[in-house]
């Protein structure tokens, strides 16, 4: 026998939903996949409305894509931006989702999706997993199933070795160099040329839109990372404090699980694309943790809200 069950990979840009059925023996069969508007904090304005039409709408959209062979759901797994693992949001999150899917309490998980990423990248056995991208975070799991994470705190906070700190320490450098305090470089020409500005007024004035935020910042730093390999020492600079950063992480999570010698999986867009970056990171990681391996995520985060989703479903409903 077999049961439908549903997995979010619910971020602040889009979510995803991956359906599949789950058999007696353990096996996931994907059958539909579909994608739907991001999620923010459910404690900001309107947070909870987009967490349920994220979940409508990425639904709505794998079941299209089945056609007739849509069944009803059974259990779903939700991994969303924002949600901390033990905090009074993930209850929110929990009840909410179970009311939007129309499902039992007890049938819902909701997690962050750093928890179900890692789930995905390690489905079994010990591993860490560090994620850069517009923010950062590591999160490990023990042979015993113990779960710790580093970073991730939000970007007003915690950003050491994100897409958004490389951007934002870019612009900073920028105006130091403007009033005379630093060394000119073509780090400041390249970042105004990018954004049309021509002094430090128009740039102090263009960060504090609310259209800039975050995301304008992590926009930048692919020009960083490209002017870090070119040679700008600039550049060079910011990327190798982030790439420590990463570091950081990564060995925080070893110590706190006594992983000595972890496999770990990087993912995320700064990571992913940041060729100068990664490379630091690899570095240093090798420096700071000599017996850490870098390995490639076995599957992605939704792979993993599956697999969640298949746990709190119980052995009774695929019998």
């Amino acid at each position: 026998m077999t049961a439908l069950i549903a997995g979010f990979d619910a971020g602040q840009t889009h979510t995803t939903c991956r359906l599949a059925q789950a058999s007696a023996l353990g096996g996931l069969q994907p059958v539909g996949e579909g994608r739907g508007p991001g999620v923010s904090h459910l404690a900001a304005p309107g947070g909870e409305q987009r967490f349920a039409t994220a979940l409508q709408r990425s639904l709505a959209a794998a079941v299209t894509g089945m056609g007739s062979a849509a069944g009803e759901l059974a259990a779903a797994a939700v991994g969303a931006s924002g949600i901390e693992a033990g905090s009074p949001v993930q209850g929110q999150g929990q009840r909410l989702a179970a009311a939007t899917l129309a499902l039992p309490g007890h049938r819902v998980v909701v997690t962050g999706d750093e928890r179900t990423a890692l789930r995905g990248a390690f489905p079994s056995g010990a591993g860490i997993l560090v994620i850069s991208g517009t923010g950062c975070i590591a999160v490990g799991r023990d042979g015993e199933g113990r779960e710790h994470r580093c970073g991730g705190w939000g970007w007003l906070l915690d950003g050491h070795g994100s897409a958004m700190d490389i951007g934002r320490d870019a612009l900073m450098a920028s105006v130091r160099m403007a009033d005379g305090r630093d060394e000119d470089t073509s780090l400041r020409s390249a970042l105004w040329s990018a954004l049309d500005l021509a002094t430090a007024q128009e740039l102090k004035a263009r960060v504090v839109q609310a259209d800039f935020g975050p995301a304008g910042f992590a926009r930048l730093a692919p020009w960083v990372d490209r002017l870090a390999e070119s040679g700008d020492p600039q550049a060079l600079a910011i990327i190798e404090r982030s790439a420590v950063g990463l570091g950081e992480l990564v060995a925080g999570v070893a110590r706190a699980l006594a992983l000595p010698s972890p496999p770990v999986a990087a993912v995320g867009g700064a990571l992913t694309h940041l060729d100068t970056l990664r490379r630091a990171w690899s570095a240093d990681l090798a420096a700071r943790l000599p017996g850490a391996t870098v390995v490639a995520p076995q599957q992605d985060a939704c792979h993993g809200a599956l697999l969640l989703a298949r746990e709190v479903m119980g052995p009774q409903r695929l019998t």
